[in-house]
């Protein structure tokens, strides 16, 4: 047997090269873990919850023998899953923190020729590390507009332009209104989704801003950092506008094909705010295919809801661009210019 305790920061290099294996139960694995992890869970969920409640009442040597007493039929199980997933037998493994549940596994592995990386800490250690890399100052640059200017397409771009770009609507897997779950994967846990935040973020310089759209503090049911939140608002915002028509037309494209059924729920989620006459109307056109209409009729309710809250950030760091007609190159190209320009301004001010 072959095995190595490394530090997260020899951790982070290795990853580069090697297979990650997570050793912690189904469910835990599912709620958070390290990007690009294979699980392969010593315990399942009962079992560990069984230990767990074994170790509280009698202790630690029994809950230790009842769980090889679980797990011990499956060994050969575990190491068969191993070889056939990873063929070369070289793996960073890691459990919650550091413990029984990894050393277990890497004595295993190691019986049949594995080299093993044991990440000191656990998960835990990779964690609280991805918590503390959420919450850094940042630069930043917060594109907004009102619902239908394309931002997300907008930032697509940006970042094939050489852009830093944050996209955190992609990392929520939701687009973040009433709508924006429709056709969508199901959303990480806030854990989760910080750990793949502090990801894209280790791969960003510090210095040049980064692009991120205009969000609240919540995007379905994931909360953003509240430091990360907080500087986005405070940071430079470049609020763009495009005719009633290019947003309509953008809309319709991204929901026109969606299932009618789920954008009626949408909507009906929104009567309260829309009113008795606007919803029934909406739900008319969701029904007959007049994509258009029911567009529209949404938007008045938006475009008042965006109108308030960008009522909320500072007049001096906003600069309001209108890409009305504009090609989707000339669009970028102009962002790019203002984005130069509204960092210089808020890098020198007048006095």
């Amino acid at each position: 047997m072959k095995e190595m305790l490394i530090s997260l920061s020899e951790f982070l290099e290795l990853r580069k090269t090697l297979p990650i294996v997570d050793a912690r139960s189904e469910g835990e694995f599912s709620h958070s873990h390290i990007p690009e992890a294979v699980n392969i869970p010593i315990l399942n969920d009962k079992e560990r919850k069984a230990i767990g409640t074994l170790y509280k009442q009698e202790g630690s040597e029994k809950a230790t023998i009842k769980g090889f007493e679980l797990v011990g039929p499956r060994f050969h199980l575990i190491q068969k899953e191993a070889i056939r997933l990873f063929t070369n037998r070289k793996i960073i493994l890691y459990c919650w923190r550091g413990g029984m549940r990894s050393q277990i596994l890497s004595w295993l592995l190691g019986m049949v020729g594995f080299e093993v990386f044991r990440l000191k800490g656990g998960y835990k250690t990779y964690r609280n590390f991805t918590y503390e890399e959420v919450r850094k100052k940042r630069n930043l640059i917060v594109l907004g507009g009102k619902t239908g200017t394309a931002k997300t397409l907008l930032l697509q771009h940006l970042k094939e332009a050489g852009e830093q770009v944050v996209d955190l609507e992609q990392l929520a897997h939701h687009k973040g209104s009433a709508f924006g779950g429709i056709g969508q994967s199901p959303q990480p846990s806030v854990e989760q989704f910080e750990n793949k935040l502090a990801e894209i973020l280790l791969l960003l310089n510090s210095d040049p801003p980064i692009w991120v759209e205009n969000e609240s503090r919540k995007i379905g049911r994931i909360i953003l950092p509240d430091l990360f939140f907080s500087q986005m608002q405070k940071s430079p915002h470049l609020d763009i506008s495009k005719s009633d028509q290019e947003r309509i037309k953008h809309i319709e494209s991204e929901y026109a094909e969606l299932p009618k059924e789920e954008l009626k729920q949408a909507v009906k989620k929104l009567s309260k705010k829309l009113g008795g006459l606007r919803t029934k109307e909406a739900l008319e056109a969701i029904e007959e295919g007049d994509h258009p209409r029911w567009i529209q009729n949404l938007l008045t309710y938006y475009d008042k809801a965006y109108e308030f809250e960008l009522e909320k950030h500072p007049k001096e760091d906003t600069l309001n661009l209108d890409l009305t007609g504009l090609s989707l190159s000339a669009q970028i190209d102009l962002l790019i210019q203002s984005k130069d320009q509204l960092y210089e301004r808020a890098n020198n001010p007048i006095n």
